[in-house]
């Protein structure tokens, strides 16, 4: 890949990285919509990308995190960089249409002003245009699609395979789609995908024999330009989600397989190869240092809306890493100009699918109304109303986690609640409804069964040291890329900067501290052993929340951070 120091100080001084002017003239306030929108065409070769939509069919308000801890040599860089230092680091200005896409700074103000995004109906209609003036372009699909609503639970991903037919998705890796398990997902990729969509995970393998699973790779040809997509699933699926629901498959980073993929794709005439990553971004960085030959990865997972992508040096040269946010948010444009058989430039923009903006797509609007018709009564069911926003993003709490730690505490009887730190999950504004459909966006899984639990203080600290282990360790190959298990009842503090075993610190009770060798009664939910069972944990929180009728502010229990200046982020 060619790019020279001028061409990438331009991309940066007029953010083109965003697709968007940054001065008093706003694109948001031109006399067009269609201004929002206009991306010139650059060169032939052209990537549409979005990941991490998880089942959010309709537009939402979505709170970006306020607290994004890098460790080691991450500190400090994106994607570990939030409010005022994302926006100075990416050339943003504050109070803009931009700042409310990418950071959580006047999170409800600009919400208010600017109102919901992401949306199928009006992520099509973006799509549509992009692929209209760019022959040929691909449109990847990052994976975490079929999960994380009610209605992707209740027709078993069906709704969101329909969508993505509509939407025109040319190639698709996965992660939490695993959890449909693994004869859903082949039924799927067989049929409902056969000659259309492009499944590729070239690290998933059998456990007996190590054959690959599904294709890793595919090539397509764009423009007399020979282009390669390898597929990269999450691949830490066994570990972070039940082992059960794919009991004969291997994942794994795969490094030593996933060059021999570039090297043969290289050979085959690729002249442009791409790895289609649900790595999460730091993995993905790391990987960019060690694999040769490949132009670009388009990540996800980790939910990093990264406007301005990072070019990483290797032995074959660079590779560009991008991460295009969450819950059907943005679309990534990356335009490759390819000549000569080589690269020459780039172009990269995320645009932020702004759902006032961008008309709704008439056919996708009919299919999603047609796919929610059945359980349109059950959505709307109102369980509450919340007095603050309530969102869940953050390396240690959101309010709404602190909601569902609060009811399992009360309807369960627990001194202390534990709640998966997982990164999806809508937000609303203050004085909203609280719907049964918010509350599964929160929720729903297949496994999302309520535990009660005794723990000892000791298995307590073994837990949690276990978990910010995965999300603090200095080498990304062993983070799993989610946050920390939300905590309620007990207050601690953690240093993300120390070893493993010693991160978690002053785990309290009522101000006490933790005996190592008492008994506490726990609870939780989501448990990934096999055969755990007990009541859904949205009956439990819906229960709370019909009791309350009105939710006041929640105070976060957020842990006491040391050990770090916590520089990169800002309102814990």
């Amino acid at each position: 890949m060619s790019i020279n120091r001028r061409e990438f100080i331009q991309l940066l001084g007029v953010a083109a990285a965003s697709g968007m002017l940054l001065d008093s003239k706003s694109i948001l306030a031109a006399s067009t919509q269609d201004k929002l929108y206009e991306v010139p065409k650059f060169g032939n070769v052209h990537i549409l990308h979005f990941t991490d939509c998880h089942a959010q069919l309709k537009p939402i308000y979505f709170r970006e995190p306020s607290v994004n801890i890098g460790v080691g040599q991450a500190k400090g860089h994106p994607p570990h960089l939030v409010g005022e230092q994302l926006l100075s680091y990416m050339g943003i200005k504050a109070n803009t249409p931009e700042a409310y896409a990418f950071s959580y700074l006047n999170f409800e103000s600009a919400a208010q002003s600017y109102g919901k995004v992401g949306g199928f109906s009006h992520l099509k209609t973006l799509v549509d245009r992009m692929k209209a003036s760019r022959p040929g372009a691909l449109l990847l699909d990052g994976g975490d699609t079929w999960q994380g609503s009610a209605t992707a639970l209740w027709t078993n991903g069906q709704d969101m395979v329909d969508a993505c037919l509509e939407l025109g998705v040319d190639v698709m890796t996965a992660h939490w789609e695993m959890t449909l398990g693994d004869k859903r997902v082949k039924e799927i990729v067989e049929k409902d995908f056969k000659g259309k969509i492009d499944f590729v995970a070239q690290n998933i393998k059998t456990n007996d024999f190590g054959d690959q699973v599904f294709k890793p790779y595919t090539l397509k040809e764009m423009n007399g330009v020979l282009v390669a997509i390898i597929g990269q699933a999450f691949p830490y699926t066994p570990i972070a989600n039940p082992r059960h629901f794919v009991p004969d498959w291997t994942f794994g980073i795969q490094e030593e397989n996933l060059q021999k993929m570039v090297d043969e794709a290289r050979s085959n005439g690729a002249k442009v190869v791409v790895l289609l990553s649900h790595n999460g971004m730091d993995v993905d960085l790391k990987l960019a240092s060690r694999i040769r030959g490949l132009d670009a990865i388009m990540g996800g997972h980790t939910h990093d809306a990264i406007p301005v992508p990072v070019i990483v040096d290797n032995a074959g040269g660079k590779t560009l890493v991008t991460n295009a946010g969450s819950n059907s948010k943005f679309l990534g444009v990356l335009d490759f100009d390819v000549r000569g058989g080589a690269i020459q430039g780039f172009r990269y923009k995320l645009l932020p699918v702004f759902s006032n903006y961008l008309p709704a797509d008439k056919k996708m609007d009919a299919l999603i109304k047609r796919v929610r018709s059945p359980f349109e009564d059950k959505l709307n069911e109102k369980l509450a109303v919340t007095q603050d926003t309530l969102y869940r993003r953050g390396n240690f709490n959101g309010t709404f986690d602190q909601l569902i730690v609060d009811a399992m505490i009360d309807v369960k009887g627990a001194e202390i609640a534990f709640s998966p730190g997982f990164r999806w999950g809508t937000s609303l504004l203050p004085n909203s409804d609280i719907l049964m459909e918010h509350l599964m966006d929160q929720t729903a899984t297949t496994y999302s069964h309520s535990t009660v639990t005794e723990m000892t203080g000791s298995t307590i600290k073994t837990v949690m040291e276990d978990v910010a282990d995965n999300l603090f360790n200095p080498d990304p190959y062993y983070q799993q890329g989610g946050d920390m298990v939300r905590v309620g009842g007990m207050t601690y503090a953690i240093d993300p900067t120390a070893k493993m075993g010693e991160r978690i610190q002053d785990m309290r009770l009522n101000g006490n501290l933790i005996d190592a060798n008492k008994k506490y009664k726990v609870a939780g939910w989501a448990p990934v052993a096999e055969g755990a069972s007990g009541e859904p944990i949205w009956d439990v929180v819906a229960t709370w929340l019909k009791s309350k009728k009105y939710i006041t502010p929640r105070k976060l229990n957020a842990p006491r951070i040391i050990g770090t200046t916590n520089t990169q982020s800002h309102g814990v």
